[in-house]
């Protein structure tokens, strides 16, 4: 039986080998990528069962490289990791077609069950778990504030004007890390 062929489209280097090393210790055949139009190239001829897509990449967004990748490979499972994680990013991305939905740093574990590439693929199981914390106030924040700048595609000015605040401080709230 062949391996399954999996793509990693990460800009991060170290992170992008890592990767690839432990999931190849897992069996699979991996090729990796550093950015979204380089990954497209591979996956062409590469033909992956399954990618994992990181959603900031130096030319164009992960979120854009999912239907593209989709698009060649329609039974393709795609999951996206960013160390940005929101709501917003996460329903964009599953709305673009991704299987699962990760935050950085995520267990090599993690990502294969995301990727859900059983044997039989008939035989698919959610594999959501259910927080057992709810999400902070400064979070519930954070995700309000991504959710409308995606609505706004990005415009930071017109985001201000709707959350009613002023510019200056929601570019000093999106220069901070999320909170947990």
């Amino acid at each position: 039986m062949h391996p399954l062929r999996l793509l990693v489209v990460e800009d991060d280097e170290v992170f992008r080998g890592v990767l690839a090393r432990a999931l190849a210790r897992r069996g699979f055949d991996v090729r990796t990528a550093a950015t979204a139009g380089e990954g497209a190239g591979i996956a062409e001829g590469f033909a992956p069962h399954g990618a994992v897509v990181d959603l900031k990449l130096p030319d164009e967004s992960g979120l854009a490289l999912v239907p593209k990748l989709l698009a060649l490979h329609p039974e393709m499972h795609i999951v996206v990791l960013t160390g940005y994680a929101s709501v917003a990013t996460a329903v964009e991305a599953i709305k673009q077609g991704a299987a699962h939905y990760l935050a950085k740093p995520a267990d090599v574990d993690a990502i294969v069950v995301a990727l859900d590439l059983t044997p039989t693929l008939g035989e698919r199981e959610a594999h959501a778990p259910i927080p057992e914390q709810p999400l902070s106030v400064d979070r519930l924040e954070w995700e309000h504030i991504q959710k409308v700048l995606l609505e706004n595609d990005g415009n930071v000015s017109a985001t201000a004007r709707l959350l009613n605040m002023h510019r200056r401080t929601l570019q000093r709230k999106l220069l901070k890390r999320p909170p947990r």
